[in-house]
């Protein structure tokens, strides 16, 4: 494993059902198989992250597979850029684990020994996670205090998840892979037109990660054919649900069918030597 203790930064290792450091910190695992790695004084709230609610509405659509060609790509991606049999990539933001599972699947098929996590500030999420995929790692922490070992990754995958360069930088190996999904310019374009009456294109302008270059950059644009509550669900999983009103979800929520853009910038950063 490439934890390490988030109160004095030392290795963890797994004793029965436990990671302890040599200061005799110790985090017990869940009984789904997760370990919560977020002291209680590195919290801003009580329950951090999407509540139960916004977790069901994104759990129900991606069980739809609305973001199956992203999330295939994602994980084609991550295969090929790993060289090491025993390589660990961490997924930040994995939420309920839908494309931790997935690109899991496709690393350990060219690469059995690999291994993978996933890591997410919201409990919910990940005891969902951890109880449906059990062949991943799952840790409740923060992504701007990486719960892991210095230079112990291989690559970390980001889906809208934030991360400061100085995290990556540290827990990343030399040469290895920051893959980076952010919205393209239309992306959710009709549904937002239904919030807002000017709507603005996304800005793509390419993140600055100090110590990384970008090595490779691809578009994925496609329409999904949304029905039977699809387009709420869709909107309950997203920021823009705050702005919508009764009469815009009851819209949604009975339409036959909603066609809607999915627009995804896929980005593939490599750490200098």
């Amino acid at each position: 494993m490439a934890y390490q203790c988030p109160l004095c930064q030392q290795p963890l290792s797994l004793r029965e059902r436990s990671l302890q450091c040599e200061s005799n910190h110790q985090f017990d695992m869940a009984k789904e198989g997760y370990v919560n790695l977020m002291p209680a004084h590195h919290k801003r709230s009580k329950d951090p992250g999407d509540n139960k609610e916004m977790m069901q509405a994104r759990r129900e659509f991606l069980s739809q597979n609305h973001y199956q060609p992203m999330r295939d790509r994602v994980a084609t991606l991550c295969s090929e850029l790993l060289s090491s049999d025993t390589a660990h990539l961490l997924d930040i933001g994995c939420g309920e684990g839908y494309y931790t599972e997935e690109v899991n699947r496709r690393v350990t098929q060219e690469h059995p020994l690999a291994q993978v996590y996933g890591l997410d500030i919201s409990k919910v999420a990940i005891r969902y996670a951890a109880k449906r995929y059990k062949s991943c790692h799952f840790s409740v922490a923060s992504s701007h205090r990486l719960p892991f070992i210095d230079h112990s990754l291989d690559a970390v995958l980001r889906i809208y998840a934030p991360c400061k360069a100085d995290e990556l930088s540290r827990v990343i190996k030399s040469k290895g892979y920051v893959i980076t999904v952010t919205p393209g310019a239309r992306h959710l374009y009709q549904l937002r037109e239904k919030i807002y009456q000017d709507v603005r294109l996304h800005n793509e302008q390419v993140e600055q990660l100090d110590g990384f270059e970008l090595v490779k950059e691809e578009s994925l644009n496609y329409t999904m054919s949304l029905s039977d509550g699809g387009a709420l669900q869709l909107l309950q999983m997203t920021p823009f649900a705050w702005k919508a009103n009764d009469e815009l979800r009851t819209e949604l929520q009975s339409a036959t069918l909603f066609e809607c853009e999915a627009d995804f910038v896929i980005r593939v950063f490599q750490k200098n030597s």
